[in-house]
Order: C-alpha cells, then sequence, then structure tokens
C-alpha cells in the first residue's frame, strides 16, 4: 500500500461530511419495509442526497467512487484499521468465520438476536462472494432456524454458507451433495465414543435433584451439554451451572474409570487444566487433594482428549477435544473449495481461541472479539492485529473488514 492511499483517507475524512454520509448509508440500508408513501419518500429522498455525496467525493479525488464507499460504511479510525490491515497482510480475507453467542447477538445488549445492521453487512459480504461459516456450540437445528430466518434461504441454501456445530462435531454446508453433512464424532475411536455414550445415558438419570430439575440437556448430536432453566447471566443460572460443571466432571471420572478414585482424579486433572474451573470447585468446597501428576497415565490420557468446557451463568459442557472448531472450520473451508484461506474469526471463548490461535500459526486469518470475552481471547487479539470491538456491535468489526476487502479489490 503506497502513501498516496493513506493521504486520500485523510482527505476523504477531512474534506468531507463522512458523518451525515454514514448516517444517510444507515438509514438507506436498514429502513424497514414499511407500507407508507410518507416513509417512501423519506428513503427516496435519503437515497438521493447519499447518491449526490458520494458523487461528491468521487468527482473530487483519484479513486473516488471506492473511498467515497469506504467513507459511508466506517469512520475514520476503522479506515484506517482496514488500510492498516491491508497493508500488513496484502490481501482481504475469502471467508467469515463467525460465533454467534455474545459474538455476533448479545443477551445483554441485543436482546439475543443477531442486529439487523449486522445481518445487512453478513448479506453484502455473501453478494461480494465471501463464504460465511458460521460456527458456534449450538445444535444444528437451532443455527439452522436463526440463520434462516435472519439471513434467508437464498443465503443459506447458496452453496456459500457452512454452519459448524456443537464446537466442531459436525459440519453442515448446504448444496453441496454428499459433502453436504459431515458427522465427524463418527471418526472417533471406541474408546472416545463409549465414554460419551455413557455420559448421554446416565446424564440426567444420575443428576442431583437440583441440576435434573433447574437444568436442560441440550439437544446435540454428540456433545453433553447442560443448560440452565433460567435466564443466561442471573444468579441462579450462575449457582446451577456451577453445581452441574462439578457434577459433570465427576460423572466424566465414572465414565472414564470404575476407580473409586475416579472423580477425584478427574476433578485434579481439569481443575490443573483450566483456571476457571478450579476456581468453580474452590467455591464449592470440591477441590480435589489428588496431585495431577499421580493421575495414572491411562486414565490421564484419555482425560487429555476430552474437554470440560465452563460458560459462566450459561453451560456446562463435555465435548472431544479432536472435534473442535478448528477441525469443524477447516473441514467446512475444504467443503466450500477454499484452497488458499485467509478467514476473519470472529469470536469470544477459547474454542474460538483455538481458531484463532491456527489461523495465525498456520497463517490462514486474522481475529476480532467483543470486549466482553474472555481473557485469554482478548490478549490473542490484542497481542496479534488488536481488533476488540464494543459489546452487540459486530458490525463495526465486519464493517472495518469489509473495507479492508475493499482496498485489496483495488490493488488486485
Amino acid at each position: 500500500m503506497n502513501t498516496s492511499q493513506y493521504d486520500l483517507l485523510y482527505r476523504v475524512y477531512n474534506e468531507f461530511d463522512t458523518d451525515t454520509l454514514r448516517e444517510y448509508q444507515d438509514f438507506v440500508d436498514l429502513f424497514p419495509a414499511v407500507d407508507s408513501p410518507v416513509a417512501l419518500d423519506r428513503w427516496n429522498d435519503a437515497s438521493e442526497d447519499l447518491a449526490a455525496m458520494k458523487s461528491e467525493i468521487a468527482d473530487a479525488i483519484p479513486d473516488g467512487e471506492m473511498y467515497a464507499e469506504i467513507a459511508a460504511r466506517v469512520d475514520r479510525d476503522s479506515a484506517f484499521t482496514a488500510i492498516d490491515l491491508y497493508t500488513k497482510y496484502d490481501r482481504g480475507v475469502n471467508a467469515l468465520v463467525l460465533d454467534v453467542d455474545e459474538t455476533l447477538r448479545s443477551a445483554g445488549s441485543t436482546d439475543n438476536e443477531i442486529p439487523r445492521d449486522t445481518l445487512h453487512v453478513l448479506g453484502e459480504f455473501h453478494e461480494a462472494g465471501v463464504p460465511i461459516v458460521i460456527c458456534t456450540g449450538q445444535t444444528l437445528e437451532n443455527v439452522k432456524g436463526f440463520t434462516i430466518q435472519g439471513l434467508g434461504n437464498e443465503i443459506v441454501h447458496s452453496g456459500a454458507l457452512s454452519i459448524v456445530y456443537e464446537t466442531g462435531s459436525g459440519v453442515f454446508t448446504p448444496g453441496h451433495g454428499a459433502d453436504t453433512k459431515q458427522l465427524l464424532y463418527e471418526g472417533l475411536d471406541t474408546e472416545i465414543q463409549d465414554v460419551f455414550d455413557y455420559l448421554r445415558t446416565n446424564v440426567l438419570s444420575s443428576a442431583p435433584e437440583n441440576v435434573r430439575r433447574c437444568c436442560h440437556l441440550q439437544g446435540n448430536e454428540f456433545n453433553v451439554t447442560l443448560k440452565p432453566n433460567f435466564e443466561t447471566g442471573s444468579d441462579r443460572a450462575e449457582s446451577v451451572i456451577d453445581t452441574a460443571l462439578v457434577y459433570l466432571i465427576d460423572l466424566l471420572g465414572s465414565a472414564v474409570s470404575d476407580d473409586d478414585r475416579a472423580s477425584s482424579w478427574a476433578r485434579a486433572y481439569y481443575a490443573d487444566a483450566d483456571p476457571e474451573i478450579q476456581a468453580v470447585l474452590k467455591e464449592a468446597n470440591g477441590v480435589s487433594d489428588v496431585a495431577p501428576a499421580s493421575i495414572p497415565e491411562g486414565i490421564r490420557s484419555t482425560f487429555e482428549r476430552i474437554d470440560v468446557a465452563y460458560y459462566h451463568a450459561d453451560a456446562a459442557e463435555i465435548s472431544s477435544l479432536e472435534l473442535n472448531k478448528t477441525a469443524g472450520v477447516e473441514t467446512a473451508l475444504s467443503v466450500l473449495d477454499i484452497d488458499d484461506p485467509f478467514v476473519a474469526v470472529i469470536g469470544d471463548s477459547k474454542s474460538d481461541l483455538r481458531v484463532m490461535r491456527a489461523a495465525r500459526d498456520g497463517g490462514w486469518g486474522i481475529a476480532a472479539a467483543p470486549e466482553h470475552a474472555s481473557d485469554d481471547v482478548l490478549t490473542h487479539v490484542r497481542e496479534t492485529d488488536g481488533l476488540v470491538f464494543d459489546r452487540g456491535r459486530a458490525a463495526t468489526m465486519l464493517r472495518t473488514i469489509f473495507v479492508m476487502n475493499l482496498l485489496a479489490d483495488e490493488i488486485h
């Protein structure tokens, strides 16, 4: 990227009323469908004003049409973030990898709905030919429901959208024939499949009464996930999920070994592996006095293949480490025929962090996260490109990445 392109951005934001330009663009893009002649006249007037302002920029500077589109989408800071990203990587992204809960939507600020501006930007990426990979711990049916509702059947069944569900247990890519649904858990060996069969069989029947009455089992194909019957983030949800986490760890110990010490081994192993889990066990007076190094090698090797995840006041989950989001994303990119991926990974949890690290280490992507993401995620993002956005404002980051792509297309 040469200096003149930075100079042109400075000119646009210094010489033109870009704040008003973005207001018009947002109004035109997000105007609700209403059957009102007065409202339609207002939209037409705004569209004409928007076109006039873009034309003024287009006529004033070289490559003005592109810079007008940039200024209509992002503020000055985001524009320079985008040009810095393009300067650093010398390419745009050719796929989006997106977590959903507390990333695209937030219980705290978006009423757990994907905002209209976020959906609009995703539609623009689709029109620009950039595939979308939804990457979540949720069940396939849940994800299909809100993606169809939000993005529409046309995008979901376009062949350019893939769903990595249950944290990588399966991949669903409509429109790809025999490759449409990939059941990655079928590739696990018998030992691990037997552990999960035991967990699914006993998880509710063996649960303590408060867990059985106050939690429900998420309808997964493979993972074992307990969710609270209370509002996510509430004190009651926190209490029952903390109890459920301790119970699941003990149950996992029983699934791996019939030794009386199995639960203590499981508590010791997972407390040592995850500070959040250790804190929950301490609060419940459930910390094992077993030294992690004393866990029998065979038991430890099985634990090393199984993940216990704790989502504060939201869920407690057991999954296979061999079926993580990274494996799911790699499968999705293969089905989508993206041979040389450079993706934008946007998420908030440690399962997303694995994909972010894989993308960084392999040179096939960048990472972004909301400000309330886990500490490890925020540390990674800030140490790479600093792409942190406000809660519920994924659209802001998506627009920045879209501008990065506009600049890349201009060069190439």
